[in-house]
């Protein structure tokens, strides 16, 4: 593999990764409600989903699920579930009156919940399937140049989410109104709905 392969790579999935989509709509809501800790958490379980895509394709796993239509699909509707209840869970709270108001600290859980985003998307997969092969060349080691390009998607994807996670945290500030805290949350409810969304009819 050379220089120029890698460079390509770059400036092929760039828009890709710029895109919006459910994992950029879920860092934009944890930085909205749980503010930068909780964009950064929610960002590396995000990256994290995605080096486990990496392994998978590395693996030949990846192929098997992609080639089969049952499974693909149970990825597909998992995903969709979840962003589902995530939203309902962020909605549900935008709907109660609280008394003290105060960005929420990011919980452990933000991780987690990151991974299970961006892994349960099956448009992931796709990317390592039917974008990342064409960069690659028969003389060199598959494995390894399937890890390298993969890294370089993930760094990618680490970089402009963690510019719009912070930028979005930044909306939030440290102490806002009942008022403003609903209508936050109201948003980001209504981005992970969106994500829901977008992976259903993909």
């Amino acid at each position: 593999m050379t220089w120029e392969n890698i460079l390509l790579f770059t400036i092929t999935v760039l828009p890709l990764i710029c895109t919006p989509g459910p994992d950029i709509m879920f860092a934009i809501s944890q930085g909205i409600s749980s503010g930068r800790r909780g964009a950064l958490r929610a960002i590396a379980g995000l990256l994290l989903g995605y080096a486990a895509h990496a392994v998978l394709s590395a693996l030949g796993i990846a192929t098997i699920i992609a080639a089969s239509p049952i499974l693909f699909a149970s990825l597909k509707w998992l995903g969709v579930a979840y962003l589902s209840y995530l939203a309902f869970q962020m909605l549900r709270s935008a709907l109660t009156v609280k008394n003290q108001i105060n960005v929420k600290q990011a919980p452990p859980a933000s991780l987690w919940r990151g991974f299970l985003t961006s892994f349960l998307n099956p448009k992931g997969l796709l990317m390592y399937l039917a974008v990342l092969p064409q960069f690659m060349t028969p003389q060199g080691n598959v494995v390894t140049q399937a890890l390298i390009l993969s890294a370089v998607f993930i760094i990618g994807c680490g970089i402009v989410y963690g510019v719009v996670g912070l930028i979005a945290a930044r909306a939030s500030g440290s102490k806002m109104t009942d008022r403003s805290r609903r209508q936050l949350e109201g948003f980001a409810g209504t981005l992970l709905v969106g994500a829901a969304a977008r992976i259903a009819s993909q």
